[in-house]
């Protein structure tokens, strides 16, 4: 399989990163394909714990080329504060390289991010604040700058002084705020990012397509989820690219005849960050026992995450569009201490029931979810690295979520360590 693409199958935070890592110790390269540092994932690997933003999860192998891609949104500030942590924590990052078509993250960004977030009251959307929209609206409106202009002063300085233009009359005019010295936004990009990025800043779509026709593996990483993204996401509640299987060649370079495999990965229940629809949502003892066990709260903000039970149609909707091959069900060892384990097989909107997601935001709003209950196992399986050694109960409801979900469950995790998973 040369190229194979992880996906998140439902809100984000499935635990996306433990199996990249897992499966990045025997490919060539880790490509990020979309998004930004508002997205984190946490591998932990020898009782050590590493938080990542931007850099790929490949950073932890010798030998493997960690490659951020042409889809991503960089905030070069961010990006070398993580690589000033990982050497400092003994990891070699001389390997990393950044797209030079990838686009940057600029200060105005975060300002209108968090300001526009401000300014919608009750009816934000909750993003991170974090400039990842406004930096992805200038992309799309074709005034953004690019992480190869650091390397051309003059380029640089004419694209920012056109972004000004628009940016400080918006902070100015709408929010009532100080405009942006383009002198600051320069000595910083061009006399401290730049010099330290340059030897990273490659064409990346060529490389990877070169180590394509070589044989060598790919691996290709997006951050958040089927579920927030721009087109098949919960709009508006969603961010501002495709973490679907999709966007993974437009964010890297790869055409979709090159993917071989594309891996779904879903924790066997359900959670999210921020406002949106949630039809299985808990606010109740058992929500704030998945909080509990699960550590549910966001890698980078620290927000405690919404919880539910699984939610079946939302995973054969998101194995339809990323064409899964095969599903990874992470933290299942959170429902050890549930008696009752609930799974949503469809919805009651109004007087119809559907086993369909409701494609309209109002019904989607509306529905009350049907479930199916299935007895927990009431036992600690952290410890467990057999399918023969798992609890009857917990592979029947693995069993369930295969056959009534259309997608083959290979890979279950047990637990947060880099060897807690076991091959189904």
């Amino acid at each position: 399989m040369p190229a194979t693409v992880i996906v998140g199958t439902q809100w984000g935070d499935e635990g996306k990163g433990k199996f990249t890592d897992l499966f990045a110790g025997s490919v060539d390269s880790v490509v990020r394909y979309q998004g930004g540092h508002n997205a984190g994932h946490t591998i932990v690997t020898d009782g050590e714990s590493f938080a990542l933003q931007l850099v790929p999860s490949g950073i932890l192998y010798p030998g493997v080329t960690p490659i951020i891609g042409n889809g991503v949104v960089v905030d070069p500030r961010v990006l070398l504060e993580e690589i000033d942590m990982l050497e400092a924590r003994g990891i070699d990052t001389s390997r990393l390289l950044v797209s030079g078509s990838a686009h940057l993250i600029m200060p105005y960004h975060h300002e209108i991010d968090r300001l526009t977030e401000r300014y919608l009251g009750k009816n934000q959307l909750g993003t991170t604040r974090r400039g990842i929209g406004p930096a992805y609206s200038d992309k799309a409106s074709r005034i953004g700058l690019r992480v190869q202009d650091l390397l051309d002063e003059k380029i640089f300085t004419q694209k920012l002084e056109v972004a000004l233009r628009e940016k400080n009359l918006i902070l100015a005019k709408i929010y009532n705020r100080l405009p942006v010295e383009p002198e600051k936004v320069i000595e910083n990009y061009l006399g401290n990012y730049a010099p330290r990025l340059a030897p990273r800043i490659a064409d990346t779509v060529s490389l990877v397509q070169r180590r394509y026709r070589e044989g060598r593996q790919i691996l290709l990483e997006g951050a958040q989820a089927t579920f927030l993204d721009l087109d098949h996401g919960t709009y508006p509640y969603v961010t501002s690219s495709n973490p679907t299987a999709g966007g993974a060649c437009t964010g890297s370079g790869l055409g979709p005849r090159q993917i071989d495999a594309v891996i779904g990965v879903a924790k066997a229940y359900l959670t999210r960050v921020g406002a949106g629809p949630f039809p299985t949502e808990l606010n109740d003892a058992a929500g704030d026992l998945l909080v509990e066990r699960g550590h549910e709260f966001g890698t980078n903000t620290g927000r405690r995450r919404r919880t539910g039970w699984f939610d079946l149609p939302m995973l054969r909707h998101a194995a339809g569009v990323n064409s899964l091959t095969e599903l990874a069900i992470t933290k299942a060892d959170v429902l050890d201490a549930f008696e009752e384990i609930r799974v949503c097989v469809g919805y009651e909107v109004g007087d119809d029931y559907t086993e369909d997601l409701p494609y309209h935001q109002s019904d989607l709003h509306k529905a009350r979810p049907v479930y199916k209950s299935f007895p927990g196992w009431r036992r600690e399986i952290g410890g467990i690295r057999a399918k023969e050694d798992l609890p009857s109960e917990l592979r029947a409801f693995l069993a369930f979520l295969e056959e009534s979900g259309g997608v083959r469950v290979s890979r279950i995790g047990v637990g947060p360590d880099r060897d807690q998973f076991i091959e189904l």
